[in-house]
């Protein structure tokens, strides 16, 4: 249990800049707050106390603005920064050394009592805004981007952007060797509208220079006569 907490200080020393102290962590970080009081909840909801479980986790809502189910499973290492709007679901299962930034939700598309909600890998960055819904897992390693909707399982090692999320991957090699930009995310949607774009310039270009070839006051079927000689 010690090694866990501690775990939870440590991941917010090596992924929040703004860090001063550990006590700072430890009394003015909510999503350390949040992940603690679920590690309660969680304990008393997997010893049959449901209602308390699942009054704790209220509370932990009302004092974090972060809301977990008390039957979600949490690794060590869990890194909630900031946290506010945060919501994962019951059937939600979280690795080892995961951060989630605020506004995420970890949610289920199925009204039926089954596994449900996404199965989030070890070492995992999940955007702001981001959704990830359904009982599918996302890789170790991968990186969901800002806003972004994800519907469908996610290989290791990737990125996934836009809505529905894409998967976009880096030449074969581990997105956790690179330096990656929050600001610059590649977007699928707009560089398949700049290939069109650039396409359209190409065709317009070929048209006006086949203008150019045409005199003036040649008949209307003058090209079409011209392929045919």
């Amino acid at each position: 249990m010690f090694e866990t907490l501690r775990r939870d200080i440590q991941a917010a020393w090596d992924r929040d800049p703004a860090v001063r102290s550990t006590f700072e962590i430890i009394l003015c970080y909510p999503g350390l707050h949040a992940v603690w009081l679920h590690r309660v909840a969680h304990w008393f909801w997997n010893r049959g106390l449901l209602l308390i479980g699942r009054f704790i986790s209220h509370l932990n809502r009302f004092l974090t603005g972060i809301e977990i189910h008390p039957a979600a499973r949490l690794g060590p290492g869990l890194f909630i920064d900031h946290g506010m709007g945060v919501v994962i679901g019951e059937t939600s299962e979280v690795g080892e050394n995961v951060t989630i930034y605020q506004g995420v939700t970890l949610g289920g598309t199925s009204l039926e009592r089954k596994k449900r909600h996404p199965t989030i890998g070890n070492n995992v960055i999940i955007g702001s805004g981001a959704k990830i819904l359904g009982p599918f897992m996302v890789g170790d390693n991968s990186k969901i981007g800002s806003g972004s909707v994800v519907v469908k399982e996610v290989p290791p090692d990737s990125v996934v952007v836009g809505v529905p999320g894409r998967v976009i991957f880096r030449e074969g090699k581990k997105v956790t060797d690179m330096d990656f930009d929050w600001t610059n995310l590649p977007d699928p949607v707009a560089q398949a509208l700049q290939c069109l774009l650039d396409r359209v310039h190409d065709l317009e270009k070929e048209l006006e220079e086949l203008k150019g070839r045409v005199p003036q006051d040649a008949p209307a079927d003058f090209s079409l006569t011209r392929r045919k000689g």
